[in-house]
């Protein structure tokens, strides 16, 4: 399999071209010969023209790249190599949502052949590949696993938005059915990623390991907002104190903030759910997710608050918004907290403009009902700046001051302007 990937004998497929998928089919495309399949139409048409869908990736990462774009299943059975990089996000009841994940499955249970690897990147619970997708792939193939294709799991680390962090740089997790397939799966991922491969011992180490990760980030930035409402209360200001604690060598250096996206805020729900299945309710996890995602409202009822302290009268009041993706400096609108917060605000009466220097307004009001503005007045009472894209960044003082009204209030949430309001009021996480 190998060789005759290297010597473009045969192919290597890319099902789901979005954050994920894209970069790695690109990246294939350099060295080997790939087909990249994504089921929407439309945003092949746009690959095909050079052009990311996601907003992440140039032009000119389309370049010298032997990749057919498609829309069509049937292409699929050119290829012998198949990695599955589709979403696999959560429901409104906070469970995994498979859908994206076994339909991609079904794709590939009919064009595997014999001879074939099936390779998942999609975040899933630990034992997801051999449980819930394997069986899909024996009975539409009719086909045995191990025995007439080979599957492995190497789940994906791509940060949206990340230039230093990508496909080549970062260590590749890899698994496989057996010692065979790990092999041949190792080497095929060291053929664009650079810093090499960690060979799991099995598929659900991998699985684990990766959904590990990010629910270890998301626990830490839990304590550090649990520590922002305490010390909020106690009148100190939490990036003081984590300067402070952060001269000692072994302080874990995070951050309070709004966690979302398609990992962070997802992830942890996945294990926890596979973990009821053995009887064991998590309580740190659920408690962490608990604060993460309350967050948003917190901050919508501490500007409340303060508005009302400020001598603000809070049905007539004028709140701007800035920031409304999940992080800074990316479009990706998935999963973001800013609607808590700005609905939050809604409730009490207070008016809110939206603005965002990277989200489509109309994706935006699609996925949460609220419209992004593009033209900021003068006349606000508080400006929340939710989210610190680099150009947000470089504001300073007399442009707030020169959006606001007298009296205005700044809610920094992550902190980036702590000591550079003067002449204002100031709050921050």
């Amino acid at each position: 399999m190998y060789n005759k990937l290297l010597k473009k004998e045969t192919k290597l497929s890319v099902i789901g071209l979005g954050y994920v998928g894209l970069p790695i089919a690109l990246e294939f495309a350099k060295k080997i010969s790939v087909i990249g399949f994504d089921i929407k139409a439309d945003r092949i048409e746009m690959m095909k023209n050079k052009k990311d869908p996601s907003g992440e990736l140039a032009a000119s990462a389309f370049d010298n790249c032997d990749i057919k774009f498609t829309a069509n299943p049937e292409d699929l059975k050119a290829a012998t190599f198949h990695i599955i990089a589709v979403p696999t996000p959560i429901d409104k009841h906070n469970l995994p949502d498979l859908s994206p994940l076994l339909s991609a499955t079904r794709i590939i249970g009919k064009v595997i052949k014999k001879g074939d690897y099936v390779v998942f990147e999609s975040t899933v619970y630990p034992g997801c590949t051999e449980e819930d997708c394997v069986p899909i792939l024996e009975e539409l193939s009719g086909l045995k696993a191990a025995k007439d294709f080979k599957v492995g799991y190497s789940p994906e680390r791509i940060n949206p938005g990340d230039k230093q962090h990508t496909i080549t740089s970062v260590i590749k997790v890899v698994s496989g059915c057996d010692e065979e397939s790990l092999d041949v799966i190792a080497k095929t991922y060291e053929i664009v990623v650079k810093a090499g491969t960690h060979r799991a011992s099995s598929i659900k180490v991998a699985e684990s390991a990766k959904i590990i990760e990010n629910t270890q980030r998301d626990i830490n930035i839990a304590l550090m907002n649990e520590l922002s409402i305490i010390f909020t209360r106690m009148g100190i200001n939490t990036y003081d104190v984590l300067e402070a604690a952060g001269t000692k060598w072994n302080f874990l250096k995070f951050y309070p903030g709004l966690v979302g996206g398609h990992c962070i805020g997802v992830d942890p729900y996945y294990l926890t759910h596979k973990a009821r299945e053995y009887r064991f309710h998590s309580r740190v996890i659920t408690s962490g997710r608990l604060i993460n995602d309350s967050m948003g409202y917190y901050v919508g009822k501490q500007t409340f608050k303060k508005l009302v302290a400020l001598g603000k009268n809070v049905l007539k009041s004028k709140v701007l918004v800035m920031g409304a993706t999940f992080k800074e400096n990316v479009s990706d609108i998935r999963n973001s907290r800013v609607p808590d917060l700005i609905n939050e605000l809604k409730s009490y009466g207070v008016k809110v403009d939206v603005v965002d220097a990277y989200a489509s307004s109309e994706e935006f009001k699609h996925e949460y009902g609220i419209s992004l503005i593009n033209n900021i007045s003068n006349d606000y009472d508080a400006v929340i700046i939710a989210v610190n894209h680099d150009k947000y960044v470089e504001l300073d003082e007399n442009y707030f001051k020169s959006i606001t009204k007298e009296n205005g209030l700044i809610v920094d949430v992550k902190g980036i302007y702590r000591k550079k309001i003067k002449n204002m009021h100031y709050w921050s996480l």
